[in-house]
């Protein structure tokens, strides 16, 4: 697959000394859905808006589409769509007058059939004549993502789509980003939900301090980067801990019934068995074991404590 924007050594120092981006390349292909995590200011948004003309860099190259996003820009710019965080609208315009007003913005001629099916793929079509003023934070959000379609892009970027929108709502638009991406629009996100890049991206990238730490496939990160809890259900409660099986990195619940061990899928040796057989010897009898792997959660943290270390 062609990647559809090429980022090469990018950067941007503010006056103050802040490196708000530090020698940043990657490249996304067209079609897919990266997220970008980070905590909040490691330089995600700083990058979206580079690449999206807001903000000029003191370094580096990003193309998109084979457009520089500086020597050509306006061919760039046409080929993006962008979602900010903060909500900002015309308070006393109609919903499929803002849609209409960013379409034209971008030279498109008129389509309403087109409007009219952006609308109602994100449940506006019935608020197409509301005054936005009129639209709970949720509906706002969902107008926000019709104008950044409204002129066909096909790099869309989502700035933390879903802050502020209600759980049946969220569930709607990722439905809606998962038919663009059908479509062959490329999806580039920012999110706190980390359970919706784990279930969504194609790939992660994680950033922090304006480097970026790693880009992987989300499978293969949490595959590498993960860790598995085996939970260790009892028959008797414990009171404690036995002196022979301390210094192994149990846990015992709070009733007693049940142990926990952290272990590494990468390890030639898990320790499992040996863990079982020393139980047995202690006679300790156990009823079930099941296993739990690292959530993109446990991996994240992992990866930004050890960062900041």
């Amino acid at each position: 697959m062609a990647a559809i924007i090429e980022i090469d050594r990018l950067s941007k120092e503010y006056g103050s000394g802040t490196k708000a981006l530090d020698n940043v390349s990657m490249s996304i292909d067209e079609g897919e859905i990266i997220a970008l995590l980070g905590p909040n200011g490691a330089g995600k948004t700083t990058m979206i808006s580079i690449i999206c003309g807001l903000v000029v860099p003191t370094g580096g190259t990003v193309r998109v589409g084979g457009h520089d996003i500086r020597t050509d820009w306006r061919a760039a710019r046409r080929l993006i769509g962008l979602v900010p965080q903060e909500i900002a609208l015309e308070p006393f315009e109609k919903v499929i007058n803002c849609v209409r007003f960013t379409r034209g913005l971008y030279g498109m001629p008129p389509d309403e059939a087109y409007i009219e099916r952006i609308l109602r793929a994100l449940s506006l079509w019935d608020k197409r004549d509301a005054a936005t003023r009129e639209l709970s934070g949720g509906m706002k959000r969902r107008v926000l993502i019709a104008k950044a379609l409204a002129h066909q892009p096909r790099v869309l970027f989502l700035d933390e789509p879903t802050a502020g929108v209600d759980v049946a709502l969220r569930r709607e638009m990722w439905e809606v980003v998962a038919d663009l991406r059908r479509e062959g629009v490329t999806i580039i996100l920012t999110t706190h939900y980390l359970e919706e890049a784990e279930q969504m991206a194609d790939r992660i990238g994680v950033i922090a301090k304006g480097r970026l730490l790693l880009v992987r496939p989300t499978a293969e990160l949490i595959g590498e980067f993960g860790r598995k809890t085996l939970t260790i259900e009892l028959d008797q409660p414990l009171q404690a801990i036995p002196a022979g099986l301390q210094g192994r990195g149990l846990g015992l619940s709070d009733d007693g019934r049940r142990l926990s061990f952290d272990y590494d899928t990468r390890a030639e040796r898990t320790g499992i068995a040996r863990l079982l057989g020393d139980l047995a010897a202690q006679g300790i009898s156990v009823r079930d074991v099941s296993t739990r792997q690292s959530s993109l959660e446990d991996v994240f943290l992992s990866l930004v404590s050890e960062e900041a270390a």
